[in-house]
């Protein structure tokens, strides 16, 4: 599993010009699940992104968590996240899990940061054309990967 996290200020995603999911503070994670990905990788993924201190203290320091600034959580499916460009120039996506598999798995992570995490959780909609659009704090970009 590979997660893309952006620190926003706020973010949303439209599907057909209809906002699918938004938040205020928080963080923008882009998800790409692989084949071999199962709910340990889900439970540790959504671990680390509640408890990344990656939010300002009172001293100005990334010393705070999620959590800490009840912040919200923008999950949006991507699977070119898994994009290999080494040969050619037509990327390959053969890394990322097909549909038939990642569907579910997102479906999970959502439902488990929807039940663990204490905080507002948004989304997209999974295989969607989607319009993501935020403000990125900092900026703050985080790139997070745990292969099964």
């Amino acid at each position: 599993m590979r997660l893309l996290i952006q620190r926003v200020k706020r973010a949303s995603v439209r599907v057909d010009g209809q906002i699918t999911g938004e938040i205020e503070q928080g963080i923008l994670a882009l998800v790409g699940i692989a084949a071999t990905d199962t709910m340990r990788e889900i439970e540790w993924m959504s671990n680390k992104l509640t408890k990344l201190r990656i939010f300002a203290d009172a001293d100005g320091k990334m010393n705070c968590s999620l959590a800490d600034v009840q912040g919200g959580i923008l999950l949006v499916s991507q699977f070119t996240l898994y994009a290999d460009a080494e040969k050619g120039l037509r990327p390959s996506y053969i890394g990322a899990a097909p549909p038939q598999i990642a569907e579910p798995l997102y479906e999970q992570m959502l439902a488990h940061l929807r039940a663990t995490s204490g905080l507002r959780v948004e989304a997209g909609i999974f295989g969607a054309m989607m319009d993501v659009e935020l403000i990125n704090d900092g900026p703050v970009t985080i790139w997070l990967e745990r292969e099964a």
